[in-house]
């Protein structure tokens, strides 16, 4: 194996549990094991990978000839990269709570037809909850002799409530998840808010669009974090000249004050004690104080482009790793969110996502916010539906009037080049001057 300049395997074993509730019939209440290996060998020029199941990684034979295997692969690449040093470490897992494997699918199934039942109040016509729980046993090494192992454990639920009327319907959602445990006792209270907030939509008031004032709640505004700035700044889409964030290292991007950061030791749901590449991980400042700081890297895009830190290198079971977010969020400002309304005057409150798009190479984006609220002489008044909030990623950065102080982060997945990974995201409360709102309302 002359031609090998570096391997590393990583084995991904564990369960995974789902729980999917339609109108109160169980659709699906199950769970599957998995075990998988992917092995990377860099060659002269480039990778050579390879996928296997139930890998004994304690076998030196097994792993000679996977690595042999994985090595001509690699001898065919034309393209020749290298690999960035990059510390090591592994961080403790934060302990659990009440351990999901301590209750059966039987009282997980329950806990969730609990939720979504609370989630039928009059009016709401159509219901679903969905659980998903995964237990993941990570072991990583390389050729240069680094080793790293840990568990993980992730649960949570969402529900999702569509209220009808006079053929009008409208829908609520809900959704938490944790790395801390079990999650599904006592919540019909997010079961109750999803079902009343799509009643309460039945009556609201269209918006109308234009440009104004507008207050992002944190939901919002870590989407706009993670989907227009966090992207942006991923070292590969860097390499690939596919951000508006390329070549601007130094750069004032952002209001004074503004502090954007990812960050994988966190404990929220993107929470990672090592990455993929089995580099340490450690808070990245993307932005400090309006000044483009960082990107996000791992070995390989540290390497090429540089400005930056490894240990943002994720990967799906089965799948080689890239370079993802974690923890993405904006740090806290010193505004009360009643100064926001009140500097805010006459515009809009925005509240939660369901979901947009961005480009990110050309800079621009266009969110759905789930609902709002007219803000007249600095207080919140009528209820509005089918908002949204487009605009150009560098001029929303210098548009920030006001950043609260009441940061709160919100769990999901994210997903990028065919996989998908848990992450989290978050901001306080935002006060942007020009937002473009878009709404139908005359």
């Amino acid at each position: 194996m002359v031609d090998v300049r570096y391997y590393d395997l990583r084995c991904v074993r564990g369960e995974n549990t789902l729980i999917d509730i339609d109108n109160g019939v169980v659709e699906s209440a199950g769970t599957s094991f998995f075990d998988r290996t992917v092995v990377r060998v860099l060659g002269q020029k480039g990778w050579g990978v390879l996928t296997r199941d139930h890998v004994d990684i304690d076998s030196k034979r097994e792993i000679d000839a996977l690595v042999e295997a994985a090595a001509r692969l690699a001898a065919v690449t034309e393209d020749r990269l290298d690999l960035a040093d990059a510390p090591r470490g592994i961080l403790p897992v934060p302990p659990l709570g009440e351990d999901p494997r301590d209750v059966d699918l039987e009282e997980k199934t329950r806990l969730l037809a609990g939720i979504e039942a609370s989630a039928r109040v009059p009016e709401v016509a159509n219901t679903r909850a969905r659980y998903t729980e995964g237990i993941d046993s990570v072991r990583f090494l390389d050729s240069s002799g680094n080793e790293a192992s840990y568990e993980a454990t992730r649960s949570g639920f969402s529900v999702l409530a569509i209220a009808s009327r006079n053929g009008v319907m409208q829908m609520g959602s809900e959704r938490d998840h944790v790395i801390t445990g079990f999650n599904l006792r006592n919540r019909q209270d997010l079961g109750r808010k999803a079902g009343e907030i799509a009643v309460s939509l039945l009556d609201a008031r269209l918006a109308k669009g234009g440009t104004r004032r507008a207050v992002l709640d944190p939901e919002l505004a870590g989407v706009f974090t993670h989907e227009a700035v966090g992207h942006a700044s991923e070292g590969d889409l860097v390499r690939e000249g596919a951000s508006v964030l390329s070549g601007r290292i130094g750069e004032r991007i952002g209001r004074e004050g503004l502090v954007i950061v990812d960050d994988p030791s966190l404990h929220e749901f993107g929470f990672m004690p090592v990455d993929a590449e089995g580099v340490a991980v450690r808070r990245t400042e993307i932005i400090r104080d309006g000044v483009l700081s960082s990107y996000l890297h791992n070995r390989e895009t540290l390497a090429a482009v540089g400005n930056g830190v490894a240990g943002h290198a994720r990967a799906e079971h089965g799948a080689p790793p890239i370079v993802r977010m974690s923890n993405t969020f904006i740090e806290n400002g010193d505004a009360a969110y009643d100064e926001i309304l009140a500097e805010c005057k006459d515009g809009i409150l925005l509240i939660g996502s369901r979901g947009g798009q961005v480009d990110p190479g050309r800079g621009v984006f266009q969110f759905n916010a789930e609902y709002g609220y007219l803000v007249e002489g600095g207080e919140t008044t009528d209820m509005v539906r089918d908002v949204s909030l487009s605009g150009e990623i560098l001029s929303t950065l210098h548009n920030i009037v006001l950043i609260g102080n009441d940061r709160k982060m919100s769990p999901g997945y994210c997903g990028k080049g065919g996989q998908n990974v848990p992450v989290s995201d978050g901001a306080p409360h935002l006060l942007l001057e020009g937002a473009i709102i878009g709404g139908r309302g005359e």
